[in-house]
């Protein structure tokens, strides 16, 4: 459905498209220019998203042109109190909110809801529809990934508010917990130098799409991440807590809480912590063709992290 077809209820890839001003980081130019920035000043107002219930502020932190892989979009924003996303589907891309801060939310997949405590997020795979909604007094902040079979973003509503709909004591799909006692120390792959930790949160099988995984990664002080190079995996990474450095291809910038990071094929990656708390990283792993993501699902497997959310054994990059 594109843009021009809504009655009502506009997406949130239509509603950036109309707004110029919040023109997202591109694939191009220096590693500063690339790297995505949350600025709440900057975000853009919308009332019914997807014929949701009142409100929400967002803006685009990383864009399609950001990889050269699939990832369609990184969003950053808040869901205002008693607001929500309305119930819809997506055919050709995959889509996964993530509350990262505030009061516990709503998730809906496929027309059945439950309350996650936050932080957690739950993916919503392709061919089926989710929503979300907020019932507290105070806002909750929210990020928001998609990833396409290619390029090209497709949504369906279905009218829904999910206002008041009943609520499942057992939530009846994929979901995950982001848990620092989960956490375990981090895998050879990642290059670690210090106590860094990790928690696979998906795996791979999780997707339908080339999305082969979402991690949490945590850099205490005087931690670092090796360069790392994988020619078949793309990473975006969104700086959940902390402060750092990041490295990409030898340049090196600054980044905090808010930033996204997009390192792309081939291209070489290090990240080191500044500052008083961990710095930590929520990556989404992005595989260059099916190939590549059916080799990872059947590369050896470190030991499980264990819990809900990742309850499998934990698939190593």
């Amino acid at each position: 459905m594109s843009c021009k077809s809504f009655a009502f209820g506009v997406s949130l890839a239509c509603l950036l498209a109309a707004a110029p001003a919040l023109a997202q980081p591109g694939g191009t130019g220096t590693l500063a220019q690339r790297i995505g920035h949350y600025n709440p000043a900057k975000v853009m107002h919308a009332p019914a998203v997807h014929d949701g219930a009142g409100s929400m502020d967002f803006g685009p932190i990383l864009g399609a042109n950001s990889l050269s892989t699939n990832l369609i979009f990184m969003h950053r924003g808040t869901i205002n109190p008693h607001s929500g996303i309305g119930q819809h589907f997506h055919n050709h891309c995959e889509e996964m909110f993530v509350i990262l801060d505030g009061g516990d939310a709503q998730f809906t997949i496929n027309g059945r809801t439950s309350t996650l405590k936050t932080p957690a997020g739950a993916p919503d795979q392709m061919g089926h529809s989710h929503g979300i909604y907020n019932p507290n007094d105070t806002p909750i902040q929210w990020l928001n990934i998609n990833v396409g079979v290619s390029k090209t973003y497709d949504t369906f509503n279905l009218g829904d508010d999910r206002v008041g709909a009943p609520l499942d004591k057992v939530p009846q799909f994929i979901n995950f917990h982001i848990d620092p006692a989960l956490m375990r120390p981090a895998p050879a792959t990642l290059g670690a130098q210090g106590a860094v930790t990790y928690r696979r949160l998906l795996d791979p099988t999780v997707f339908f799409t080339t999305w082969s995984y979402f991690d949490d990664i945590s850099i205490p002080a005087g931690a670092s991440i090796t360069p790392v190079v994988t020619p078949a995996m793309s990473t975006a990474y969104y700086v959940f807590k902390g402060a750092g450095t990041v490295t990409v291809n030898g340049e090196t910038q600054p980044i905090k809480a808010g930033d996204a990071v997009p390192v792309d094929l081939g291209q070489s990656s290090s990240f080191k912590q500044t500052g008083a708390e961990p710095l930590e990283l929520l990556a989404v792993g992005v595989a260059k063709d099916m190939a590549a993501k059916e080799a990872l699902i059947d590369a050896p497997r470190p030991r499980p992290t264990g819990g809900r959310g990742g309850r499998g054994p934990a698939r190593g990059r």
